[in-house]
C-alpha cells in the first residue's frame, strides 16, 4: 500500500514488518529504494515506476544487504536500472546465505516470483563516507551507516529526502547485528545530518515516514537512550532491567526476543564481559 505521497516521492509499505520502499522522482531520474517484499507488492512498485519513468534514467539504491531489502533486485534488471550500494555490500561475505534466505522464505509460504533470486551486482559503488554522487542534475550524498549491519548507507537526495535504511524507525528499537560502537557512530552521523539540513523528509526502512524535525530528533534520541540503558543493564548484569528492555520492543515475538538477545551478546562482547 502507499504510506506517504508527495509530488516528489511515493513511499510504499509492505504488509510485512512495515517495510518501506521509496520511489523518488526528480527532473531527470527516478530512484527506487529497497523494493520489497511480496510479489504483488514488488509488482505494484515496478508498475508505478514504469508509469512515471517517461524516458528518465532509473536507479535502484540499496540501503543494505539484509535479504528483505534486496529481495526485489531481479525485478528491475529488465528495466535497465543502474544499481547503487556500498563497497561493503559489493563485497558482502554472505551473499549466497542471503539468497538462500529469500528462497527459504518463498518455500515456507509457497511463494512464486516472476524474477530471478540473485544478490545485487552494483554499477555505482559508494567507497567513501559522505560521498557525493551526481545523477544528471540530481545530487545525492551517501553516508556509511554501520551497526545494524556492516554495509549500511544513509542517502540524502537533493538536500530534502533522507533515506535511513534500518535506522530511525518510529517504533523499532535498535537491532544490532554487528556493533554497538558502530551504531553509536551512525547516530552521531544522524545528528550531523540534522545539523546540516533544516528541512528533511525521513524515510526509515521500517515504520512511518516523517517530515517533522522534532520527530526525527526524537527517534535519534530514542535509539541512543536504548543503547545507554542496554549498556547499563549489561554492565550490572541486571536481568530485571534487561527483561524490561525486551518488553519495550514493539510487536513482541520470538523474532524480537532473538534480536534482543543478540543485542545483549554484542554489548557484552564489546564491553569484554
Amino acid at each position: 500500500m502507499i504510506q506517504y505521497k508527495t509530488e516528489q516521492m511515493t513511499v510504499f509499505e509492505s504488509a510485512l514488518f512495515q517495510t518501506t520502499s521509496a520511489v523518488i522522482e526528480t527532473k531527470d531520474c527516478v530512484i527506487v529504494v529497497d523494493s520489497t517484499w511480496l510479489p504483488h507488492e514488488i509488482n505494484e512498485i515496478k508498475q508505478h515506476v514504469q508509469e512515471i519513468l517517461n524516458h528518465r534514467n532509473l536507479y535502484v539504491f540499496f540501503t543494505h544487504g539484509d535479504f528483505d531489502h534486496v529481495i526485489g533486485y531481479g525485478a528491475f534488471l529488465e528495466l535497465n536500472a543502474t544499481f547503487i550500494g556500498s563497497k561493503f555490500l559489493e563485497h558482502h561475505p554472505d551473499k549466497e546465505e542471503k539468497v538462500q534466505m529469500i528462497k527459504q522464505f518463498d518455500h515456507d509460504y509457497y511463494i512464486k516470483r516472476s524474477h530471478d533470486i540473485i544478490f545485487p551486482e552494483l554499477d555505482i559503488v559508494v567507497t567513501e563516507n559522505e560521498q557525493h554522487i551526481t545523477l544528471g542534475e540530481t545530487s545525492i550524498t551517501c553516508y556509511f551507516a554501520k551497526g545494524h549491519t556492516n554495509d549500511g548507507l544513509f542517502m540524502i537526495v537533493d538536500d530534502s529526502i533522507w533515506i535511513a535504511g534500518d535506522y530511525l524507525s518510529d517504533f523499532e528499537y535498535p537491532y544490532i547485528y554487528e556493533s554497538v560502537n558502530d551504531y553509536r557512530d551512525t547516530l552521531a552521523t544522524a545528528r550531523h545530518i540534522l545539523a546540516k539540513h533544516q528541512n528533511l523528509t525521513l524515510v526509515p526502512g521500517h515504520g512511518k515516514t516523517t517530515h517533522h524535525r522534532a520527530e526525527i530528533q526524537r527517534r535519534v534520541e530514542m535509539a541512543s537512550f536504548y543503547l545507554d540503558e542496554l549498556q547499563a543493564a549489561v554492565k550490572e548484569n541486571n536481568k530485571e532491567a534487561l527483561d524490561k528492555l525486551n518488553d519495550k520492543l514493539a510487536f513482541p515475538s520470538d523474532f524480537t526476543a532473538q534480536c534482543h538477545q543478540k543485542n545483549v551478546e554484542i554489548m557484552k562482547r564489546e564491553l569484554l564481559l
